[in-house]
C-alpha cells in the first residue's frame, strides 16, 4: 500500500511536471536558462524552506549534508540548465518525449550501482522504449523547430542526472526526512544559479519582463518547484527508484495538452506514436516478474 501511494504521489509530480514543460517553454526565449533556473527554484526553496522549520523534522546531518549539497547542485542547478536550454530549441511535447526516457535512464543507473538488477524483461522493456522515443524524435523532425535535436539531446542529458538524483537520493531521504532534504536541495542549487546569474549578467533581463511572464514565474517556483519535487521526493522515500521514474511517461501528456493550449505547438502523430511506444516498454520492464 505504501508504495502505491509513494507512485501515485509521482504521477501526480509528473503531471505538474508537465504543465512546467508548458511554462518554461514560454518563457525559454525570454529568459537565459541559469536565470530562469534559479527564478524558479528560488521561489520554491522560499516556500519549503520555512514550512520545513515549521515542521521539526529531522534534516541532514553530517556526511548526509554534503551529499544532499551535492545531489541539490546536479537536480536543482545543472538539471534545470539543461531542462531550460532544451526548451529553448525544442519544443513542448519533443521535449517531454526526451525526458520520458527517465525511467530507462533509472534502471540503468540503479543496475549499475547496484541498486536493482537489470533482468532480461527489463532491458526488452529498455529497447521497446528507446526504440520507440529514438524513432518519433526522428520522423517527426521535419515539423519540429529547426535545431530541436539539439533540444532533445539536452534534455536526454537532464533525464541522466535526474536519474542519478532518483537512485541516490533514497538513503539521504530516509535518514532526514522527505520536506527538509528537498528543501536542502532546493536551496543549494537555488544559491549556485544565482551565483551563475550574476557573473553571465542575466539579471539584467528582469525589468523587461511583462506582468504574464512574471505569472509564469511564480507558477513554476510554487507549483513546478515547490509541489512537483516534494512530491517526487515523497514518492521516493516510500518506492523503488525504478517505479517513480515509471510515472514519467504521464508528462509527455500534460506538456503536449500545456503546449498545444498555450503556445498553440501541433503534436504530429510519430510523437503519439513514440509515447505509447514508451508506455508499452516500461510496463514490460515495470511489471512483476
Amino acid at each position: 500500500m505504501s508504495e502505491g501511494i509513494g507512485v501515485a504521489a509521482a504521477v501526480l509530480s509528473s503531471g505538474l511536471g508537465g504543465t512546467a514543460i508548458g511554462a518554461t517553454r514560454l518563457l525559454a526565449g525570454r529568459i537565459d536558462p541559469v536565470t530562469l533556473g534559479f527564478l524558479r527554484f528560488a521561489v520554491g526553496a522560499a516556500l519549503l524552506v520555512p514550512v520545513a522549520l515549521l515542521a521539526r523534522r529531522p534534516w541532514p546531518r553530517g556526511r548526509d549534508r554534503a551529499k544532499t549539497a551535492a545531489l541539490g547542485l546536479l537536480f536543482f542547478a545543472v538539471f534545470p540548465c539543461l531542462f531550460n536550454a532544451a526548451l529553448a530549441l525544442t519544443s513542448a511535447a519533443r521535449g517531454a518525449l526526451a525526458l520520458s526516457t527517465l525511467p530507462l535512464l533509472t534502471m540503468a543507473v540503479a543496475a549499475i550501482l547496484g541498486v536493482e538488477r537489470l533482468t532480461l524483461r527489463k532491458s526488452a522493456g529498455v529497447a521497446v522504449a528507446m526504440g520507440g522515443v529514438l524513432l518519433a524524435l526522428a520522423s517527426g523532425l521535419s515539423l519540429a523547430p529547426p535545431g530541436a535535436w539539439r533540444g532533445d539531446l539536452l534534455m536526454a542529458a537532464g533525464a541522466l542526472c535526474m536519474a542519478f538524483y532518483n537512485v541516490w537520493s533514497r538513503p539521504l531521504i530516509r535518514r532526514s526526512a522527505v520536506l527538509p532534504y528537498t528543501a536542502t536541495g532546493m536551496a543549494c542549487g537555488a544559491g549556485a544559479l544565482f551565483a551563475a546569474s550574476l557573473a553571465t549578467g542575466g539579471a539584467a533581463q528582469l525589468p523587461q519582463l511583462a506582468a504574464a511572464d512574471w505569472l509564469a514565474v511564480a507558477y513554476l517556483g510554487i507549483v513546478g518547484a515547490a509541489v512537483t519535487f516534494w512530491l517526487w521526493a515523497w514518492a521516493l522515500d516510500r518506492a523503488t527508484p525504478t517505479r517513480v521514474a515509471t510515472s514519467v511517461t504521464v508528462n509527455p501528456v500534460t506538456a503536449a495538452i500545456f503546449g498545444l493550449l498555450l503556445l498553440g505547438e501541433p503534436v504530429p502523430p510519430p510523437l503519439l506514436g513514440g509515447l505509447a511506444a514508451v508506455a508499452v516498454g516500461i510496463w514490460i520492464a515495470s511489471r512483476p516478474g
